[in-house]
């Protein structure tokens, strides 16, 4: 996926180039910084990085990862937060994320690495760091194809809004169904259709129906019997957006979109259709329909269901916010899957 938050230790990651939030003089620092210069060879990086330094707060430049598994890191210089001078802080630190993904650009990476710059010692708040990096990242691959990371430590280092956090736990308070036993599962869409022509009604205890769907969905959705990826592109035509725009709003890369456009066979897993209905900001009833024709559903029985329930129920359709919910409760996140 282009854009994926990882817990892991960035030193061992198999990418093209991973980032050092460095200071101005490169000089090898604690935390980060230093297990870079460590497992990297200090001496090797000490002697590229005092050819390089100084550089300005929110530049970047590039030297090789020498014993590192990737080939390059990137040293970028975060701003020290100053809570007097925010807007300087954040221009700095979204300048450090753009620039240091320039570089990697310019020198033929196709992946990225990067701690969260700046919410260490250099005081960022860790909920304002993480929308400055997402923003600048966001930016980025709206015009750019390149896989990038997010690394992190532990779950706990990365803050999400507590509103948003405390709105989701409600909802799944709700929602969240733990299986025991044998449920009666909610029919399916196709189901339901059957029941009604039939004129057989649905057992007792059956979940209730949604509301239906408009005349005008259902001249998109079409016959029932329509492959997924015709259904998938007949809804981008109705919706007035490009393949590029869907895409990469679902944060999916070119090849896999491909993939399920062409059809020849492949189906992609259920994380990839909810990323599209995400990215085409379908309803639920819309998006019942859309997995369905992949052969899946929603189910209250799945934590992570449920937390993706939240967000198309309340309209809210960005894919990077949903996935940071996600990671912080330990689920895959929407994409490639």
């Amino acid at each position: 996926m282009p854009f994926t938050m990882v817990q892991q230790d960035i030193t061992r990651m198999q990418v093209d180039a991973i980032v050092n939030a460095a200071n101005t003089e490169l000089t090898m620092g604690g935390g980060v910084c230093g297990a870079i210069f460590k497992a990297a060879g200090a001496a090797k990086l000490k002697a590229a990085c005092e050819k390089l330094a100084p550089i300005k707060t929110g530049d970047a430049v590039i030297t090789p990862g020498f014993e590192l598994p990737a080939r390059f890191v990137i040293h970028t210089a975060g701003p020290v937060y100053k809570r007097w001078n925010e807007k300087q802080s954040e221009e700095k630190l979204y300048s450090a994320y753009t620039e240091s993904l320039k570089l990697a650009l310019s020198n033929g990476c196709e992946s990225i690495a990067f701690p969260l710059i700046s919410s260490g010692i250099y005081g960022y708040p860790k909920q304002k760091a993480l929308q400055v990096a997402t923003s600048a990242i966001k930016t980025f691959l709206a015009e750019n194809d390149m896989d990038v990371y997010l690394a992190v430590f532990d779950r706990a280092s990365l803050a999400v809004s507590k509103d948003l956090l405390g709105a989701v736990e409600s909802y799944i308070g709700d929602n969240y169904v733990e299986e025991r036993g044998v449920r009666q599962r909610k029919l399916l869409n196709i189901e339901r259709k059957a029941f009604r022509e039939t004129s057989v009604s649905p057992q007792l205890g059956e979940s209730c129906a949604p509301s239906g769907l408009s005349a005008a969905l259902e001249d998109i959705i079409g016959d029932l019997d329509e492959p997924f990826n015709t259904t998938l592109l007949r809804l981008i035509d109705a919706r007035g957006k490009t393949d590029s725009e869907v895409y990469k709003r679902a944060n999916i890369d070119r090849k896999l979109f491909s993939k399920i456009r062409t059809g020849k066979g492949y189906m992609p897993g259920k994380r990839t259709v909810l990323a599209l209905a995400i990215a085409l900001e379908l309803s639920l009833d819309e998006t019942d329909d859309l997995l369905e024709r992949a052969g899946y559903a929603l189910s209250h029985s799945q934590r992570f269901d449920v937390i993706v329930e939240y967000f198309i129920v309340n309209g809210k359709y960005d894919i990077f916010k949903i996935n940071e919910v996600l990671f912080k409760y330990d689920l895959p996140p929407l994409g490639a899957g």
